[in-house]
This record gives structure tokens, C-alpha cells and sequence, in this order.
């Protein structure tokens, strides 16, 4: 199939018009980005992370923690593919059958060598824009994590290289000496 939608125009009908091809496509103020599959320590820290939000969120049914590949329609002009998505249950409103619509609590990021300014800057705009209360970019460089918690519209920023506590109840923790 042939998308013939020019760059800056993207919306959520042409992005689901495209083929399947293992790489991670995002909208982001109607701009495609087309980035590779992330390697396999990137999987790995991102399933160490998604086990221990798991077992103290989604298992005591306070919510869902949701892993790649996973749709997140911010607007019909933003569209992208977090690592993980948490969901609390007071928002489940905005799980449909085929993606998240709407705001989650929140956005899991793992840097990859390939896309690191697209996360730092790019997503990291778009979600505080946006209005996600919590977003965490991990660095498997560096090992650790930038939190980024939303107050008065605008990300205050704390690296934790230990553990990481959500700010919102139940306020998870990941032990990051378990991640790496």
C-alpha cells in the first residue's frame, strides 16, 4: 500500500494504513519518524521494569502496565509507541480494543543509541505538553533513570540510580538494581 501523505500532514488514518514491517513508526505534531526495532538489552531492561510495576500494580488490580508494542493516540496528530504504559483503573476509559486514547499516568522510555534525542527532547515535549503526569526515561548507558514528574504544566526533573517510586498512588517502586 502507498501513503501519499506528506510530512507534517500524518494523522491517525494514515498511520494505521501503514504496512506491517517490524519498525517502530510515530506521529508527533503530524511528522512520521520511522525508527529500527529496539536490541535485546533494551527488551530486557524494559521487561525488568514492566515485571516489578506489574506485580505491585496490575496483579492487585490497581491498574495495567502496558509493554511495546502498544498504540498511544495523544490527538489524531500524535501517535506513538512508549516502551511501557501504565494505566490506573480511574482511567481506564481510555483503553480501547486496539490502542490507548487519551492520557495514561504513566510513559516508560528506554533510550537506544539510534533515537536518544527523539525521547529526551521530542517525546519528552510532546508528553508534557500533552499533560502526562509521570515520565520515565531510562539510560542503559548510564544506568538510570530521569523522572519527570508534571507540576503546573511543566516536567521537574530527578535521576535516580537506585530506585525509582511513582509519584501517584500506589506509588510502585522499581528496584533499578534489579534492571540492569
Amino acid at each position: 500500500m502507498s501513503i501519499s501523505t506528506e510530512q507534517g500532514q500524518w494523522d491517525y488514518e494514515a498511520y494505521a494504513a501503514i504496512p506491517k514491517d517490524d519498525k517502530k513508526h510515530e506521529i508527533v505534531n503530524g511528522e512520521h519518524f520511522v525508527n529500527p526495532a529496539p536490541n535485546l538489552y533494551h527488551q530486557e531492561l524494559s521487561r525488568h521494569i514492566q515485571i516489578q510495576l506489574y506485580t505491585q500494580i496490575e496483579i492487585k488490580r490497581f491498574g495495567k502496565v502496558i509493554d511495546a508494542p502498544v498504540d498511544l493516540q495523544l490527538s489524531n496528530h500524535d501517535i506513538v509507541q512508549p516502551d511501557l504504559v501504565v494505566v490506573m483503573r480511574q482511567r481506564y476509559d481510555i483503553l480501547t480494543p486496539t490502542k490507548i486514547l487519551g492520557i495514561p499516568d504513566l510513559v516508560v522510555e528506554i533510550l537506544s543509541a539510534s533515537n536518544s534525542d527523539h525521547d529526551l527532547k521530542t517525546k519528552r515535549k510532546l508528553y508534557e505538553s500533552a499533560g502526562i503526569p509521570e515520565y520515565w526515561i531510562v539510560s542503559p548507558e548510564n544506568h538510570d533513570v530521569l523522572q519527570l514528574i508534571l507540576v503546573d504544566g511543566v516536567y521537574v526533573e530527578q535521576t535516580e540510580n537506585e530506585s525509582i517510586s511513582m509519584k501517584t498512588s500506589p506509588y510502585a517502586i522499581v528496584d533499578l538494581t534489579r534492571v540492569w
